[in-house]
């Protein structure tokens, strides 16, 4: 059975499209998946790099794109309002239906996706619907409490020193995979395609740098 970590953030469509896809494109491969919690915005600090939201045409064509990969793949898909948002405290609700140490499972992080992302207008961060979220979840720790808090620091850490420099990333075989478009990509490494083994996989990671833009 092979072990795959699924990094992601609530914040992001591309995220919900990839897990909501994941199981088929798993399908009749022994896995077991590990759902970690990482913040989106600590990884694109780490990288000084911005937020497909953060710049507007990327914005206008993301919300297009991710609209249009949904309905194709029969993922039921509306945009929250607003976004981005701040996702901290679906973050910790996530590490809190755990005991320490451990991760959400799947049913619990298709709770926080479906809350962000399949209520038509909805701002995710609502008090009343926080709290209704947290009742269907059902955590064993405090959401708020510092060990949460340290937990997913620790997480987003752990993520960057993987590679991991975006969401949604899955990981197996000490190979990185970003985006919902790697997901054909992660099953043939899976699968044992000799690709992965031979050498242009680190090859192709390995180019020498090009043109710099200055600052």
């Amino acid at each position: 059975m092979k072990p795959v970590t699924f990094w992601f953030d609530p914040i992001s469509p591309y995220a919900w499209l990839a897990f909501d896809r994941l199981p088929q494109a798993l399908a009749d491969i022994s896995h077991v998946v590990s759902y970690r919690p990482v913040l989106f915005a600590s990884l694109l600090k780490a990288h000084a790099h911005k937020g497909p939201a953060e710049i507007a045409p990327k914005r206008a064509w993301t919300y297009r794109q991710v609209a249009w990969l949904a309905r194709v793949q029969g993922t039921p898909l509306q945009l929250p309002q607003p976004h981005p948002f701040n996702p901290l405290a679906l973050l910790r609700l996530a590490l809190a239906s755990a005991p320490a140490g451990g991760t959400p499972n799947r049913r619990v992080v298709e709770l926080l996706f479906r809350h962000v992302w399949c209520r038509p207008g909805a701002d995710p961060n609502e008090p009343k619907a926080l709290l209704e979220l947290t009742a269907a979840v059902a955590p064993l720790r405090d959401p708020n409490g510092a060990d949460i808090k340290a937990e997913l620091r620790a997480a987003t850490e752990d993520a960057l020193a993987a590679g991991v420099f975006g969401v949604p990333s899955m990981a197996c075989d000490g190979r990185v995979f970003w985006g919902l478009d790697a997901l054909p990509m992660l099953r043939a490494a899976m699968l044992g395609d000799p690709w992965f083994d031979g050498p242009e996989w680190p090859a192709a990671g390995v180019q020498p740098d090009g043109v710099r833009r200055p600052g």
